[in-house]
């Protein structure tokens, strides 16, 4: 497939290209919480009612589409350059040498991306019986990169509306 592939030994859905023509979703939660996540960290998650009880901004008709979302951003304090690990909202392209992958398996989404010479791995889920929502990023610099230790800043991004 041009964008991806079933992956049916690990029974996920496997996104090689974050510049789907609209946004992938998959859905995390169980009980009261839920949350809708697209390919590239986009979406928004509720408790119990979608329409009354937002906790995260979804605005319909969005341009661009599929903003809000839940981003993590890396600075390389030398160079200054600065992506995003789910590719949405900095969008730099494969050209420049970003490397993506999204995973949509039952329950969560794992995104990764290597720019830089630095690996992230990005776990969103939501636990069984719990109303809250976990990321888990991990940053890994590659050694091909040649220039030792990094410095980086990270940081995250979230819109929130609660009701």
């Amino acid at each position: 497939m041009k964008f991806g592939y079933f992956d049916h030994e690990n029974r996920e859905y496997v996104i090689t290209r974050p510049d789907t023509p609209l946004p992938w979703i998959n859905y995390l939660g169980a009980q009261s919480y839920c949350g809708l996540m697209s390919n590239t960290a986009g979406g928004y998650s509720f408790y119990k009612d979608a329409k009354e009880r937002r906790i995260t901004r979804y605005r319909y008709n969005n341009i661009p589409y599929d903003r809000g979302g839940r981003y993590i951003y890396v600075k390389d304090k030398e160079t200054s350059k600065f992506w995003s690990v789910s590719w949405q909202p900095t969008n730099i392209a494969e050209k420049d040498g970003y490397q993506y992958e999204c995973r949509h398996g039952l329950g969560y989404t794992v995104i990764q991306s290597t720019y830089e010479n630095i690996h992230t791995r990005t776990t969103y889920f939501v636990p069984l019986n719990e109303d809250l929502e976990i990321w888990k990023c991990e940053i890994t610099a590659l050694p091909e990169g040649g220039r030792g230790t990094r410095e980086l800043s990270v940081f995250s991004f979230i819109e929130f509306c609660l009701w």
